[in-house]
């Protein structure tokens, strides 16, 4: 019997130790008209066992995005009303400045990304090997919507062209998982105020020379008339970043 209660008491102790720590999370979400969706990610993102404040900032959306926020009561949501539709970017930056925890990590409110991926994205933090973490949809055994071919290939070259400014070998620079320690992003002068957040934050964070990691995630893409928003456009702006930043700094 005292056999048996030592090596309960082992196991016990072994499963504890096995625990990871994991830091508190400040968890960004910028939205514009997705009523349909922003209460299933709040539920998705709660759900995740980290001690974690949400940081939603709405960008002036027409729908009934802020109604649906409203009912969704809880000291760990805070919601800001940018007055006027500026683009994620700048919603990115109000977010960014008004985190308080560890870690800041963006999700997009539409449900391609899944919070269940969250310790996957934590893990090098607490291990204390990373500054910055992203999810590629692209370097992955999880399950994932097959892209559009085009659209693939433009995220694959936009990749390739800020591999070749930052001299890492990201597989997947355009991803909305990015993870980041906060004094570290919030140190950062941010400029863009739409999509070119991605090259922008990239360039800069690796010229500080940031310690990247980069862990395989989920993802249930949209097509564009699912409602998914970024156009052809947003990829042109986001090679102007990369020389923009890559080249002048």
């Amino acid at each position: 019997m005292k056999s048996l209660k030592r090596k309960k008491r082992v196991l016990s102790a072994r499963v504890k130790t096995t625990t990871p720590a994991w830091p508190s999370l400040s968890v960004i979400i910028p939205v514009y008209n997705e009523e349909k969706t922003i209460a299933e990610i709040i539920r998705r993102v709660r759900a995740v066992p980290v001690s974690m404040e949400i940081i939603v900032v709405d960008d002036a959306s027409t729908d009934k995005t802020v109604e649906r926020l409203r009912a969704l009561k809880g000291s760990d949501l805070r919601v800001v009303a940018q007055p006027v539709n500026r683009g994620k970017g700048a919603a990115l930056h109000t977010g960014i400045r008004l985190a308080k925890n560890d870690v800041v990590l963006i999700q997009d409110a539409d449900l391609e990304y899944d919070p269940a991926d969250y310790p996957d994205l934590l893990m090098p933090f607490v291990k204390g090997v990373a500054d910055v973490v992203y999810g590629s949809r692209f370097l992955t055994t999880k399950s994932r919507r097959v892209l559009l071919f085009w659209h693939s290939l433009m995220n694959t070259f936009l990749t390739f062209v800020s591999n070749m400014f930052t001299n890492l070998n990201l597989t997947d620079m355009e991803t909305c998982y990015k993870v980041f320690r906060r004094e570290l992003i919030q140190s950062v002068p941010l400029r863009e105020t739409r999509f070119g957040f991605e090259p922008e934050v990239t360039i800069k964070l690796a010229r500080r020379q940031a310690r990247f990691f980069e862990v395989g995630i989920s993802y249930y893409g949209r097509t564009t008339a699912e409602g998914k928003k970024i156009r052809a456009k947003d990829a042109l702006r986001a090679l102007y970043c990369l020389f923009r930043y890559g080249i002048f700094g």
